[in-house]
């Protein structure tokens, strides 16, 4: 099942890739500067590529504003019925699906223990163990406000205390365990 899916993801994006050569070729090398400059305009603040994220525009008012954004590092433990059944560890997802929602939630259990008891630190157990991108920085995301993820992880990182770990948080992503850090 797991393979179907990503060869129906591969076929998407080729087409994709191949509806946007055909798009371009279409459009005047000025029409081309216009777009692109039009394009910078939409993307998100952040430059983060995390497959939790929910991007939405920030409003001068909303989440930028001090006291509505918080800071949060995470780990993530991807399994069969994650959105999106490859990482920066397992580019083909071979791992990922083979891996129950149970073991992965074992895992995160496990290793949120070893943080805890101070047998390991947060930052390492992220970069070795987490299926995010965010594991090269340790798990940071950086300051987000409300909005800008899945809403069960935005709501268990806001109910949490600076320096205090969640149990597990279900998403579509996967399971994590989130540190707040700011």
């Amino acid at each position: 099942m797991c393979f179907i899916s990503i060869l129906k993801d591969l076929s998407k994006a080729a087409k994709i890739d191949s509806d946007r050569k055909r798009k371009k070729s279409s459009i005047s090398s000025a029409d081309r500067g216009a777009v692109a400059a039009e394009k910078q305009k939409e993307k998100p603040h952040s430059t983060s590529t995390n497959h939790h994220h929910h991007h939405k525009k920030k409003s001068k008012m909303s989440s930028s504003a001090a006291g509505n954004q918080v800071r949060a590092s995470h780990i993530l433990i991807k399994h069969q019925g994650s959105r999106r059944k490859a990482s920066w560890k397992d580019p083909e997802g071979r791992v990922i699906c083979n891996t129950t929602r149970e073991a992965a939630v074992s895992q995160l259990k496990a290793l949120r223990d070893d943080i805890v008891s101070g047998k390991a630190k947060f930052d390492e157990v992220a970069s070795r163990y987490s299926d995010c991108s965010s594991a090269k920085r340790g798990g940071d995301l950086g300051p987000f406000g409300r909005g800008q993820m899945q809403k069960p992880f935005e709501d268990a990182t806001f109910s949490l205390k600076v320096g205090e770990i969640s149990d597990i948080v279900d998403t579509d992503s996967g399971v994590h365990i989130i540190l707040r850090t700011g």
